[in-house]
């Protein structure tokens, strides 16, 4: 796991480049798909920069695992932040992939076609009722039938609105949009209000965004892309309405995570995603941003909000299956998730576990309100980003809507541009 592009957000890593044979029908699983044996034997098991703030927790779950399986011996090894995808692809390459794997779905994606991640549907069946439902279609890949990692951590976060600069352009504080045309037009109002001067986004639109806005993002069969259509040709062009009238962050175009939030903090933009750690950073770094802070719910054309999701994968050439499967449910089952989250802002993916007091009693702070409510729209959430979009895809789609917010190329030859880039990586990736 990497730490997010929005605090704790579980954005997905780079895609692999697998440099085995990745077009493989993702069926074969080297016949070893029986989880039924007895649990037994040594196993591997990586996570993905998690030692340094973890160490203590992942300890005890491994010892408790050998205890309740006896047979068993369980060895953890992490991994740093940086590299991790060409780690996980030098490894399936040289076939010295560990046993239980921790992956965003982006990253099983070739290892499931190449034949290197069990599909539990096949070997872990009787497990699925256990999840959310929308967890566990997270990791399954267009094209094929299966689901190729447990969902493991979730997250979300909400949109927060600076109070004072929604009073300062005659909005109403207490009233943030909560449809695309109240934010639109409220957009527009502020740039108007402060003479240019406070943009409302500071992000231009990325896949999620249009996932959330209820484009078709890819074709059922996981063989081309659709965001070219006529509602994603529509929310571009309003992106460039708002663009001209800088009501989206003039330097949207080149921001970062990190520029877009100190943007936020000193209220040259007045609306900025997150999630509960953020609170303590506003707290900290801008008191009188955090006096006058806004919590808002994602918005959304669909009524699911984006969910951030990641799995623990099974290699499919493992010895010991049984074990496998065993611990990488044991890693993920409602128990365990919930002892996770309660150290760090993060959410279960098991069904019924953000119904316990912990996702649902008020206690009066901003901190609990925004878990809160993260939690209840977890319930439904999807994870918009397909699992075939890789990095160079995003890349591809940033330059083409750069060009449209530009006015070199109209919105719709900017989404057609970007389809077939994305369509002529997806075939070279396949």
């Amino acid at each position: 796991m990497r730490i997010s592009r929005r605090a704790f957000a579980l954005a997905t890593a780079a895609v692999l480049a697998l440099p085995l044979s990745a077009c493989g029908s993702g069926a074969d699983d080297g016949g070893l798909t029986d989880a039924s044996g007895k649990v037994e034997g040594d196993i591997t098991f990586q996570t993905w920069n998690l030692r340094a703030n973890f160490k203590s927790y992942f300890d005890g779950l491994v010892a408790d695992f050998e205890k309740k399986y006896p047979g068993t011996h369980v060895k953890w090894i992490d991994q740093p932040a940086e590299g991790y995808a060409d780690k996980i692809s030098a490894d399936a390459a040289g076939g010295t992939l560990p046993d239980v794997v921790n992956v965003s779905p982006d990253l099983v994606a070739p290892l499931a076609k190449a034949g290197l991640a069990l599909d539990l549907d096949k070997a872990a069946a009787k497990y699925r009722p256990e999840y959310l439902a929308g967890a566990w279609a997270s990791h399954r890949i267009p094209g094929t039938s299966g689901t190729y990692a447990f969902p493991w951590y979730l997250n979300t976060g909400p949109l927060f609105y600076n109070k004072t600069l929604f009073t300062q352009a005659g909005l109403d504080p207490d009233q943030p949009p909560t449809t695309y045309d109240e934010l639109f037009a409220d957009a527009l109002r502020m740039a108007k209000q402060s003479d240019g001067k406070v943009a409302t986004l500071a992000n231009v639109p990325t896949i999620e965004d249009f996932g959330r806005y209820g484009v078709e993002l890819m074709d059922k069969a996981g063989t081309g892309f659709a965001f070219n259509d006529a509602k994603g040709v529509e929310l571009l062009t309003k992106y460039k309405e708002l663009y001209d009238a800088k009501a989206l962050d003039p330097q949207a175009l080149t921001a970062t995570p990190e520029s877009t939030g100190k943007k936020f903090l000193t209220g040259a933009v007045a609306m900025n995603p997150g999630s509960a750690l953020d609170l303590d950073n506003f707290k900290k770094q801008a008191p009188s941003l955090y006096r006058n802070i806004g919590i808002t719910d994602q918005i959304t054309s669909t009524g699911h909000v984006n969910m951030y999701v990641m799995g623990v994968m099974v290699n499919a050439k493992t010895r010991h299956t049984a074990a496998a499967v065993a611990f990488a449910h044991y890693v993920t089952d409602a128990q365990n998730q919930m002892s996770f989250a309660k150290q760090v802002a993060i959410f279960p993916s098991t069904a019924g576990s953000l119904d316990d007091p912990y996702f649902t009693r008020e206690d009066g702070t901003d901190v609990t309100r925004v878990r809160i409510a993260a939690a209840k729209s977890l319930k439904n959430a999807v994870n918009y980003t397909p699992v075939l979009f890789s990095d160079q895809m995003k890349t591809a789609l940033r330059n083409e809507v750069a060009k449209a917010l530009q006015g070199r190329q109209s919105p719709k030859a900017a989404l057609d541009n970007a389809v077939r880039a994305c369509d002529r990586l997806l075939r070279q990736e396949g």
